[in-house]
């Protein structure tokens, strides 16, 4: 077995012979980023298969060529497993990325360079035009001051930057202009001593180490010289690389957490362009691609090429993806992690357990802490949409609910403690404000590059918008859940097609807006009783059947009415609730007296149906409570 690169076949001659060995033997190679150097009409690949025309060939990549020209599996056949983005993501393996937009200004003014340049120069080369003075200027002055206003919103010194280039002649102009501006300049920081003066630009009172840059082309310095920059930028000591074609594939920084992209990257090279940023380092969630040459389009069409590329032969891994609930093991596993986290708290009694939080001055403990009780309560959501009930027995989730908003606070008190203590990081803050406001131009419209599987996506929101739904009674809900569940019953999920998984994304993506709709009501109505989810269900049963009102206006001040005095009486003694009997029975009382009041039409029937759901939804709460 040989793991090697297709490049190092460079050779036309046989790399074995059959007389090697008195024994038979098979040679497989696994030849990592087949995307590179394989052309048929090339000599590597010849080179390759000469080599050993027995052998066993096993391509590796990342973005496997799906081009018209040429395909990866033309080469080297069917795929034999596929690892998706998303699960490398939560894999922790990877990132993803951010887009950051150019602001329109600043393309006004580069438009404004341009024609200045062909006024001096007619008929200038396009290539020469992003290599001006007059538009590389204002280009490396604005990804300048972005890597350092990133470095103070992150409070991370140590991330690095990467400039894609137009051309070569574009990257050597950006290397000169920042040579001369910047190795030699200080960080701009202002003495908090004295107002800083915008306009004039005011002298600095302190200095601050001067950035630096490395220039990577094929035709600038030797090999030994470029290795020894890159690992000076791996090691922290280089802040920017300016490259062209080089690095844009293979090249692993897991600091490098800025792309600036001058130019369309196309097809697989683009994937692997964005993906120099998308290393784990640190705490950080995402790479960041800011993105000079509105790459948005060209992403799109890679993206779904390969989409339509890989989804075409899910063939059984769509079951996968019809787990779309927790497993009973899986949530009492959570419960027992989320119980062996906080076991040194007490979690029954909340101003005991605020003194012992209040107490703890680490805010990274404080978070952790918030975590585990965040967790607790989409575990709650899940366990109801579930329909384990039995599981709610398990741990008290209306407590811990009441915990995490004591955590809140006082990690909030320690932000701002932190914030008020660190004058340093408050001038920082400032300064990037300020700058901000004379700033000739900004970056707009972060948007979120989703190298994942459409599929899974959709299957994620469309979870977490039935999670979030507080009323799994209500028959609109159970029909879209039934919906849902419809898609993955289908005996042939092992045999979908392209196009019936393209139907699916359809299909989920409109249960998806049902959802969302179903929730922001049952939100909006929530609201009007005082953000009291109880009254919310009993609004909507009663409205269902029409016991009341047809109006939704008179029967929400019947509820009201009700629950002002339910909620009277429970304040007053709490410890009606533990007589179901007794509780009943006062809020039949209630519930008639509130009818004669509003003078409302009713039977015994009515009021003891309307009743029957007062007191389960009190007492429902009450036992979890």
């Amino acid at each position: 077995i040989t793991v090697v690169n297709i490049q190092k076949f460079q050779e036309d001659t046989a790399s074995f012979k059959n007389t090697d060995y008195n024994i038979n033997v098979q040679r497989i190679y696994f030849l990592d980023e087949v995307h590179r150097s394989y052309n048929p009409k090339g000599s590597f690949l010849a080179n390759l298969t000469n080599s050993d025309t027995n052998a066993m060939l096993i391509g590796l990549t990342g973005t496997p060529l799906i081009g018209d020209d040429r395909k990866s599996r033309d080469t080297f056949g069917g795929y034999i497993h596929k690892y998706y983005y998303n699960a490398s993501i939560a894999d922790g393996y990877t990132l993803k990325l951010i887009r950051e937009g150019i602001e329109t200004k600043y393309r006004a003014q580069l438009n404004d360079a341009i024609k200045d340049i062909k006024l001096l120069q007619k008929d200038i080369k396009k290539e020469d035009v992003w290599a001006h003075h007059k538009f590389a200027e204002p280009m490396i002055d604005y990804i300048v001051k972005d890597l350092k206003d990133s470095r103070i919103k992150f409070g991370d010194d140590s991330i690095g930057a990467m400039i894609v280039c137009d051309s070569s002649k574009q990257a050597k102009m950006l290397f000169e202009i920042f040579q001369q501006k910047y190795t030699s300049q200080i960080i701009p920081l202002p003495d908090v001593a004295q107002p800083y003066n915008i306009a004039a630009e005011s002298p600095l009172s302190y200095r601050s180490k001067a950035l630096s840059a490395s220039l990577v082309l094929h035709d600038v310095g030797t090999k030994e010289e470029r290795k020894a920059e890159i690992e000076d930028f791996k090691a922290g000591k280089i802040d920017f690389l300016i490259v062209y074609n080089m690095l844009l594939t293979g090249f692993d920084a897991k600091r490098l957490k800025k792309l600036y992209v001058g130019r369309v990257v196309k097809d697989h090279n683009l994937l692997q362009t964005l993906t120099r940023v998308n290393r784990p380092y640190k705490d950080f969630q995402y790479g960041f691609v800011v993105d000079f040459a509105d790459i948005s389009k060209e992403f799109e069409m890679t993206n779904k090429a390969y989409f339509d590329e890989l989804q075409s032969e899910l063939g059984n891994e769509i079951e996968t993806y019809s787990n779309l609930f927790k497993s009973r093991e899986e949530i009492e596993q959570e419960i027992a992690e989320i119980q062996e986290r906080l076991f040194a708290f007490d979690l029954l009694n909340a101003e005991i357990f605020s003194q012992q939080i209040s107490e703890i001055q680490d805010r990274k403990l404080v978070l952790d802490i918030k975590k585990a009780l965040a967790n607790a309560k989409d575990l709650y959501n899940i366990i109801r949409l579930t329909g384990n009930f039995e599981l709610l027995e398990k741990i008290d989730f209306q407590k811990l609910n009441q915990l995490l908003n004591e955590t809140a606070r006082h990690l909030d008190l320690l932000n701002l403690k932190e914030n008020l203590q660190n004058d340093s990081e408050n001038t920082q803050l400032l300064n990037v404000a300020l700058e901000n406001m004379v700033f000739l131009f900004r970056k707009v419209s972060e948007k979120e590059m989703i190298l994942a599987d459409q599929l899974k996506d959709e299957l994620r929101k469309t979870r977490e918008s039935f999670t979030a739904n507080f009323d799994p009674t209500d028959p609109k809900y159970i029909s879209l859940l039934e919906e849902l569940k419809r898609i993955f019953k289908k005996n042939n999920m092992n045999e979908v097609t392209q196009e019936e998984i393209k139907e699916n994304i359809v299909t989920l993506r409109a249960i998806h807006e049902k959802v969302r709709e179903l929730n922001r009501k049952n939100n909006q109505l929530k609201a009007k009783y005082n953000n009291d989810e109880k009254y919310v269900r009993l609004h909507k049963r009663l409205m269902e059947r029409g016991s009341i009102s047809e109006k939704e206006s008179e029967t929400h001040a019947i509820l009201m009415k009700i629950k002002e005095n339910a909620d009277s009486d429970i304040m007053h003694n709490h410890k009606m609730l533990e007589n179901e009997s007794y509780f009943e029975n006062t809020m039949l009382r209630q519930v008639i007296a509130t009818f004669k009041e509003k003078k409302i039409n009713f039977d015994l029937e009515t009021a003891k149906f309307v009743n029957f759901l007062v007191t389960k939804e009190y007492l429902m709460e009450f036992r979890r409570a």
